[in-house]
């Protein structure tokens, strides 16, 4: 079951409430974390709480208000500040600068929007440790002179994937990568998102080498009025691409698609050919499959790409590859769709093909 928490008040004040109530979330995050920092680089916990302080100076001039979320989280769970601002760093500290090897990967993201159709929808696998499940909360946070933000995360970070009451909605890729800077970790960057009111606000957040590891943003916005769009947009250490077409379909899933960010940024997954790049290619062929059939594509479309189990294990609908090291076992942990138009949010806690999707 699904922890729903509101978080209400200042920065502290919600970071507290993340804490207290979500306490044994954040613990199991801090568990799973532990073991995947040495598993990936072989750093002790102790290590990894100072990588992730290299970051903090950063996050600091980027929004105080972060910190003081972290350090309300920490005082409510009962850990040290340097805790939770390891579990907000653990892209940079797990995924960016990786020199290792078979490394198996997911995340499917998919965002359909005008010429194709009328609303604004977008959504994502979200494939990682399977334990995470245990570690899910779906957050509403209202912060004043902020929208409404209603965000599924896992315990302890302070930012992810979901939407806000302006319309907007970020999901996001994983990427795999040779490179990092001490500027602002990834899942502040999707905070920082879902904290505005427009793309062009967005956008102005996480450009200009702001964010410290790549990734990508599927970032939506919608008036409400039948107006909106989507771009996808990767992020790196170097600066910001946006990718894909114009079409009204976007894809990605966990390889760079960027020349430009290529120039910089190796890309580090070397299961890019049979697992990241035919699940984007199977996405592609789902959406225009419907297109074919003149389908009115809807969330209910998107829960039938997401269940897609072609491929498998390494599908859009991911399960775990018992032949992978424990670490580097992953399968789909939850499903989200969001009508950005429409406003509305639908969940689905572990595999599409095994579970329903509940309404947010």
């Amino acid at each position: 079951m699904l922890n729903k928490i509101v978080l209400k008040g200042s920065a502290k004040e919600i970071g507290i409430q993340h804490g207290n109530l979500g306490k044994k979330e954040v613990i199991q995050s801090l568990e799973t974390y532990e073991k995947l920092f040495y598993g990936y680089q072989k750093l002790k916990w102790s290590q990894a709480k100072e990588a992730a302080l290299s970051h903090l100076d950063a996050i600091e001039k980027f929004d105080i208000q972060y910190v003081e979320e972290m350090e309300g989280v920490a005082k409510g769970a009962g850990v040290e500040f340097e805790d939770i601002l390891a579990l907000n760093a653990r892209s940079e500290i797990a995924l960016a600068n990786y020199n290792g090897s078979s490394f198996s990967d997911g995340c499917t993201a998919i965002a359909i929007t005008s010429p194709l159709i009328q609303d604004t929808i977008l959504g994502q696998n979200w494939d990682w440790k399977s334990q995470q499940k245990k570690s899910l909360l779906l957050f509403e946070i209202h912060k004043p002179s902020k929208p409404v933000v209603t965000m599924i995360t896992e315990g302890g970070l302070i930012g992810k994937v979901g939407m806000n009451s302006n319309g907007m909605g970020i999901c996001f890729n994983a990427l795999l990568t040779d490179k990092k800077n001490n500027q602002i970790p990834i899942h502040f960057g999707l905070r920082s998102v879902l904290d505005s009111y427009s793309l062009p606000e967005a956008i102005s957040k996480i450009k200009g080498g702001n964010i410290a590891a790549a990734a990508s943003f599927l970032i939506g916005s919608d008036d409400g009025e039948g107006n909106g769009m989507a771009v996808n947009i990767e992020v790196s250490p170097f600066g910001i691409d946006m990718v894909g077409d114009n079409d009204g379909r976007l894809v990605h899933t966990n390889h760079i698609l960027s020349e430009a960010i290529k120039k910089n940024v190796s890309d580090r997954n070397e299961f890019v050919f049979e697992d990241s790049m035919l699940r984007k290619k199977r996405a592609e062929q789902l959406i225009n499959l419907s297109i074919k059939n003149k389908e009115n594509i809807n969330m209910d479309t998107f829960k039938e790409w997401f269940s897609d189990q072609f491929n498998a294990p390494n599908s859009i609908n991911h399960f775990e590859n018992e032949q992978a090291p424990e670490h580097r076992r992953m399968e789909t942990v939850f499903s989200i769709i969001m009508n950005l138009s429409k406003r509305k949010m639908e969940i689905c806690v572990g595999k599409p093909s095994e579970s329903e999707y509940i309404e947010i």
